[in-house]
């Protein structure tokens, strides 16, 4: 049986009506930044609290566009964590600013507070964390941190659409955060796409004039195809982000107890958005062929921590030792979860996990 590590077909056979409600709404004469696009970012600051989002072509294309509007660049430093997307640290290089690599919680794989503060240098001039898999960074501690040093926060929100802690939705801790709207996202277009979320209006402005290559050299936009497909499933979203709690619940019912396998541990301060559901395991690249062969796709989130990535070699990044990163990049598996997976399904996979290693039961 095959069971994809990801899939939206059940979910737009379920909604087709609706979604070809939503697509009919298309003009051909206004298909990049058009009247849909401004419909969509108006309704994720609804969603969010943002007094303002700009919609982008990428959540890669909104962080350069946010260190540039923000004046990050030569001679600036930017502390990021070592276990996150490439982008997190590109886009600084990117505007010539140096990436400063610390490790992270093992609890959350978010930026550890610790880490940052012992990395502060003078030079430092914004501090950017990534909420990760299903939880929000310490947010608390970092902002003390950044207010204590006088540092920016720019918020790597690109995997939390719906996480909040207190009621603040992330992205909206510091000066601005950005979503992503990949395909694969618990809001996912049926392309790529993104956004920057915050509530100082002037900023917003600066990242929009960039966004349309207002000198900058990143032009990003946000296609109406886009919008139209975010729009219907932003109706649908807070349904998705039950459904999804709702398996990874099952994941770890059906394989707690199994000692090489550690299953996520939530967050006990705020409710978690499941992004992705990630474990920790042994032998994890035999596990992977092991339920290849079973048709079960998974995903290795990541393979290695950025300070270990060799295209960092050639640039001016600072790079601190991040064992809980490393650990983590050697270990860590993504199972699938999304909106279209059955609880059948999610216990075929724990079976084949539990076939695998015997039922070695702690």
């Amino acid at each position: 049986m095959k069971i994809p590590f990801f899939s939206v077909a059940r979910t737009v056979e379920r909604y087709r009506a609706e979604l070809d409600t939503a697509l009919a709404k298309l003009d051909s004469s206004a298909l990049v930044d058009g009247p849909l696009t401004d419909v969509l970012e108006r309704r994720l600051e609804q969603y969010t609290g943002a007094a303002c989002c700009v919609a982008v072509g990428s959540a890669t294309d909104a962080l350069a566009l946010v260190l540039r509007a923000t004046g990050v660049g030569p001679g600036d430093e930017v502390i990021v964590p070592a276990y996150t997307f490439f982008a997190t640290a590109s886009t600084v290089v990117h505007v010539g600013a140096t990436p400063v690599i610390v490790d992270v919680d093992p609890d959350s794989y978010a930026i550890d507070p610790r880490q940052v503060e012992a990395a502060i240098t003078p030079r430092t001039r914004a501090i950017m964390p990534a909420h990760m898999f299903s939880q929000m960074a310490r947010m608390q501690e970092l902002c003390e941190i950044a207010d204590r040093h006088r540092l920016m926060m720019i918020e790597d929100s690109a995997e939390a659409i719906g996480m909040r802690f207190g009621g603040r939705h992330a992205g909206l801790w510091g000066r601005v955060g950005v979503l992503s709207f990949f395909p694969t996202k618990t809001l996912g277009a049926f392309g790529d796409a993104g956004a920057v979320i915050t509530d100082d209006a002037e900023l917003a402005d600066r990242v929009r004039r960039l966004a349309r290559d207002d000198g900058s050299g990143w032009a990003s936009s946000c296609d109406d195809l886009a919008a139209a497909v975010l729009g219907f499933r932003l109706g649908h979203l807070d349904e998705e982000i039950t459904v999804r709690a709702a398996l990874a619940e099952r994941y770890s019912t059906m394989l707690a107890g199994l000692s090489p396998v550690r299953t996520p541990r939530p967050p006990t301060d705020h409710d978690p958005v499941w992004y992705v559901y990630l474990i920790e395991c042994d032998q994890r690249d035999d596990l992977v062929r092991h339920l290849a062969e079973r048709g079960v796709e998974t995903e290795v989130y990541y393979p290695r921590p950025l300070t270990e990535q060799p295209c960092f070699d050639a640039t001016n990044s600072v790079r601190h030792p991040v064992p809980v990163s490393a650990r983590a990049s050697g270990r860590a598996l993504a199972l699938p979860l999304h909106a279209d997976l059955t609880e059948p399904e999610v216990d075929l996979v724990c079976a084949h996990i539990r076939e695998f290693y015997g039922g070695r039961d702690a």
